[in-house]
């Protein structure tokens, strides 16, 4: 089964990758806003969706939206 599951993750396109999870997840990394850290949540896509002050928030935000949140180091 693992392998079958390898396989068809292998032969999904640049176009099929970037959809996954673009409904359900969304990222969270932290970014330099006037010198001070902030945190901007991403859709899945990339797309920018927010940024807010503190780590905390933003994942709450982002559960809030019914989204699970992942975190971009």
């Amino acid at each position: 089964m693992m392998n079958s599951t390898l396989t068809q993750l292998r032969q999904l396109s640049t176009q099929d990758f970037a959809a996954f999870g673009v409904d359900h997840v969304a990222y969270i990394r932290p970014v330099e806003v006037e010198g001070v850290t902030a945190y901007s949540i991403h859709a899945a896509d990339g797309t920018p969706l927010s940024v807010l002050p503190e780590r905390e928030v933003a994942f709450a935000a982002v559960v809030q939206n019914d989204l699970e949140p992942l975190s971009v180091h």
